[in-house]
């Protein structure tokens, strides 16, 4: 896959250098996948989302975006943040117009896009993420989970190669978690970038291409769910736990209940699978 943004040797500091947020970070982004960003608060995940867009301009290192290095220019920074778009934790961190809609179309008729062509691409987005039913209501007057929707609409009607996303699903009931799932899973769908941070080491599993775990403002592990859910001791560093499907799967096959060579399933649902292909007799009692 083509390399779309990296960091080299990325400081960042909130206090003039006594303490670092970030402090040596290197990766790289590849078009097209799904990173999901994990460690404990602090370790530098949100402060690194900020810089990728050029809300935080480090204190020494670089960032590059399709090959170039990113530009502290106002008009450079305009053009990026279209295509690197950041949906906050709180989503009133990010609101602020008087409707839905005003909100919508202030990214695109920002950028210069002509008024009849940004309401066509609001009204795309609108229904695209089911905004509809509140579409003309104040921003303020919304619930959590709504108001989550319109930050994701506020960046996606600017079609950018990159959508980061601070703990999406914080403060969200089961509906509109899964609500905000689905619209990531449409986002994944049409080969946009996803960069995300959660907490939910089973989710996380299940949904990301590529963990990249954070220790201090370091990359302390990257690598597949199974690789870094496999690193007990990078772990425990970084203070997660193991996903649920990985712990049975494993115990499931130390028993002899499911044969070695099996890939790792990803959720339950596979695990499911698995037992259901066993002979009628070797199934656990549960099943």
């Amino acid at each position: 896959m083509k390399e779309l943004m990296r960091a080299e040797d990325l400081f960042f500091s909130y206090d003039e250098g006594e303490t670092w947020s970030l402090e040596g970070l290197s990766l790289t982004i590849q078009r097209g996948k799904k990173y999901a960003f994990m460690g404990a608060n602090g370790s530098g995940k949100s402060t690194f989302f900020l810089c990728c867009n050029g809300i935080h301009r480090p204190n020494r290192g670089a960032i590059y975006f399709d090959g170039k290095p990113v530009s502290y220019k106002s008009r450079d920074l305009l053009a990026l943040r279209a295509r690197v778009g950041v949906v906050f934790q709180d989503p009133d961190d990010q609101l602020f117009s008087a409707s839905v809609y005003q909100e919508i179309s202030f990214g695109a008729l920002n950028l210069g896009m002509p008024e009849k062509a940004a309401r066509r691409e609001v009204e795309r987005v609108i229904d695209k993420l089911e905004i509809t039913p509140f579409s003309h209501k104040p921003a303020h007057a919304l619930s959590g989970g709504q108001k989550k929707q319109v930050a994701i609409a506020d960046v996606l009607v600017m079609h950018p190669d990159i959508i980061i996303l601070d703990e999406p699903c914080a403060a969200l009931d089961p509906r509109h978690s899964r609500i905000v799932r689905g619209i990531i899973d449409q986002l994944t769908g049409d080969g946009v970038t996803v960069l995300m941070s959660t907490h939910d080491v089973d989710y996380a599993f299940s949904w990301a291409d590529e963990i990249m775990l954070f220790h201090r403002g370091r990359l302390l592990r990257q690598g597949s769910p199974e690789e870094v859910f496999s690193d007990i001791q990078a772990l425990e560093t970084a203070g997660l736990g193991r996903p649920a499907v990985l712990e049975v799967f494993q115990s499931l096959t130390q028993k002899g209940v499911l044969p070695k060579g099996l890939s790792v399933p990803r959720d339950l649902k596979a695990l499911q699978r698995y037992l259901e292909d066993l002979p009628s007799g070797e199934r656990p009692s549960s099943l």
